[in-house]
């Protein structure tokens, strides 16, 4: 058996040194197969070899210890003090439940052969063989919901599509993962892109329509040049049939990860919300019925499909069913990519999985769901990872990232970056948002100014019931949940604020 070596290109992998470790081991002969990473980002660059035992990972590698690995026997699955073991017998890989992720770390991205090998296309393959409806019913049965934000059934948009008559319509693949903590996207696209390829051509099947898009954000070129290659490679071996796919750039605006500022980016104009309705799936890109999913929703697609509605609705809980890839960012321990099924509380995340702060500080907060989600305190971390769960408690699973701050958090700057953050990002179409937001700006400053705490602090209730229910979109609309939560769980943090002394 010949012994292989693989190093991840995944861009987490290579900011803290993959290339330099895979060119350490290319220039004492020993060549790598670049993979993705399989998300244990604090071990990175992790490296693993092929041996007759099946793999043996090493980690975190520099490109100092490389001639030491040699030494060792590394290419035998040697001893040395960087020695993991089987990667999947560590113990952060060893609790997950990988169903989207199951072969990323694992495979070339750009290899049709490894996609085969790991079970790639079984999905399309039977889609090939159902009629339209019954695609539709099997994603329907299964309970997958858009794993982007607000967690709308991913069948029922499939059947509004497929339901609405046209002489086009298209999937719009939603990759404009712009969240802070979050990843997923970027690691399905550049280390298993061909798995996102095969959910939105099962989704064009599925609902009759022939072309594709992928708008990416440009702040992820690594992606965007993997998604391109795995778009030409599928197109030339046949795989899409009929459907034409391609990648769109986006500027860098987070507005246009809402679906109709994406849909007005994608054709040319600048992205600004659109008034609903009409929905996306009676009129959407060029006023045609338009599927618009995230990266995970449809790159969940081929295993439903493959294994059938039951074999994923048996994960989960009560309406969240299946797995979510929980991203684990912030100020923790063991910082990456966690895919496991709903139910698995707060606590055990921030604390057994992630291993609490990477200071050794208590947590203080972790905020969940993006810029946008609400801050958590302790006394919720029983809370389970369950879109009704969260949003009994006033918060948001959102696209799955949690962003963990230790005791050390001033939680009224936090709320002001919020409103900050609402400010510099609005489209600028509605007056709650645009204005909105930079009053509460003002509004904070004065709190941390200790200038009329009580009034300021009503005013700021105020602003945000008018932000919640009066904007456009979530932007304005989900900008009050990190507010209200800060002031409503850590009210210390605004009200021990002094007045600034005069000179």
């Amino acid at each position: 058996m010949t012994t292989r070596l693989f190093i991840p290109k995944d861009s987490a992998a290579v900011a803290v040194g993959a290339d330099d470790v895979a060119r350490a081991f290319a220039a004492r002969g020993i060549d790598a197969i670049r993979t993705g990473s399989r998300g244990l980002y604090w071990l990175e660059p992790m490296i693993e070899v092929e041996t007759p035992e099946g793999r043996i990972a090493y980690g975190p590698v520099a490109p100092e210890d490389v001639a030491g690995l040699i030494a060792a026997g590394v290419m035998e699955g040697g001893d040395h003090a960087l020695r993991l073991g089987k990667p999947e017998d560590i113990p952060f890989l060893k609790r997950q439940t990988r169903l989207t992720f199951a072969r990323c770390g694992i495979v070339d991205p750009l290899s049709l052969d490894h996609y085969r090998r790991y079970g790639g296309f079984k999905g399309l393959e039977r889609a090939r063989t159902m009629a339209q409806a019954a695609i539709v019913e099997e994603v329907t049965q299964s309970g997958l919901r858009g794993r982007g934000g607000a967690g709308f059934p991913t069948g029922i948009k499939w059947k509004t599509v497929l339901d609405t008559p046209a002489e086009q319509k298209y999937i719009v693949c939603n990759a404009d993962e712009g969240d802070s903590g979050t990843f997923a996207d970027r690691m399905i696209m550049e280390g298993d892109p061909f798995v996102l390829i095969e959910g939105m051509v099962i989704a064009g099947l599925a609902t009759g329509a022939s072309e594709g898009f992928i708008y990416i954000r440009s702040e992820y070129p690594a992606a965007v040049e993997t998604m391109q290659a795995a778009i030409r490679i599928a197109h030339e071996a046949g795989c899409l049939g009929d459907f034409d796919l391609k990648v769109r750039v986006g500027a860098g605006a987070y507005v246009c990860g809402e679906e109709t500022s994406l849909l007005e980016s994608l054709e040319g104009k600048r992205g600004q919300v659109r008034a609903k309705p009409p929905l996306p799936a009676h009129k959407g890109l060029f006023g045609r019925p338009t599927v618009i999913n995230n990266v995970i929703s449809l790159a969940t697609v081929p295993v439903i499909l493959a294994e059938g509605a039951a074999f994923f609705r048996d994960f989960g809980m009560g309406r969240s069913r299946g797995t979510m890839p929980i991203q684990l960012a912030g100020n923790i321990r063991h910082g990456g990519l966690f895919e496991t099924a709903f139910g698995v509380t707060l606590g055990e995340l921030v604390d057994e999985i992630g291993g609490g702060t990477a200071t050794g500080r208590p947590v203080r907060a972790v905020q969940v769901g993006g810029p946008l989600g609400a801050y958590f305190p302790r006394d919720l971390f029983d809370t389970p990872f369950d879109y009704e769960a969260f949003t009994a408690r006033d918060g948001l699973i959102g696209h799955g990232g949690i962003v963990v701050f230790d005791d050390t958090v001033d939680m009224l700057r936090q709320a002001r970056f919020a409103m900050e953050f609402c400010a510099i990002e609005s489209c600028g179409k509605c007056t709650p948002c645009r204005i909105g937001s930079t009053r509460g700006v003002e509004v904070l400053d004065r709190i941390a100014a200790g200038e009329k705490i009580d009034a300021n602090t009503a005013l700021i209730e105020d602003l945000c019931n008018t932000l919640k229910f009066g904007s456009l979109c979530a932007l304005g609309g989900f900008t009050p949940y990190p507010v209200m939560s800060a002031l409503r769980f850590f009210p210390d943090d605004f009200t021990s604020r002094q007045p600034a002394q005069a000179a």
